[in-house]
């Protein structure tokens, strides 16, 4: 009993002296890596981008599992102009240094890119609640998708052949 007891105080203070030299380790190397902040885009005062969501009714099929809507069923947003505008366009759009910042809301989330006369850049992609979100970039588009059970939402921007142009996919 009692030489289990050592073996065990023993392994544990190897242990503990193993973690802590790699924690060294890396946190000497990382303290020496130079990362660029995160961009932060200002918003003025009283600009709102959205509403609150709420929850959107869905028809049940007949196996119980709930039906995808179909693109023109999609949930208008609010825009900081009076109308509002149909999901799968911009929401808000905002000019930065580098281009026109713009936000579309679907059922799945938010998607924002900073959009240019010849690229985009994905500034962030927001999921709803309950959704997941997975995004792919090249050098000539972007796709950000969100998915929730069989759900499924896309947004395409593509530069490849002119300006940025951007899709909303519902499936």
């Amino acid at each position: 009993m009692r030489s289990g007891l050592v073996h065990l105080l023993a392994w544990t203070l190897a242990t503990g002296a193993a973690v802590t030299l790699s924690w060294w380790g890396v946190h000497t190397v990382m303290a020496g890596t130079a990362y660029d902040p995160p961009r932060a885009l200002p918003l003025t005062v009283g600009e709102v981008t959205s509403t609150p969501r709420q929850p959107s009714p869905r028809p049940s099929s007949p196996t119980g599992t709930s039906a995808s809507p179909t693109p023109s069923a999609a949930r208008p947003s609010a825009s900081p102009t009076r109308s509002g505008s149909p999901a799968g366009t911009p929401a808000a759009a905002k000019t930065s240094p580098a281009g026109t910042v713009k936000s579309y809301d679907t059922d799945g989330g938010r998607v924002v890119l900073d959009l240019t006369g010849t690229y985009a850049t994905l500034v962030s992609a927001t999921p709803a609640a309950g959704w997941s979100v997975q995004v792919w970039k090249t050098e000539s588009w972007i796709r950000v998708d969100f998915a929730s059970g069989a759900d499924r939402v896309s947004v395409f921007c593509t530069w490849h052949d002119g300006p940025p142009r951007v899709d909303v996919q519902t499936f």
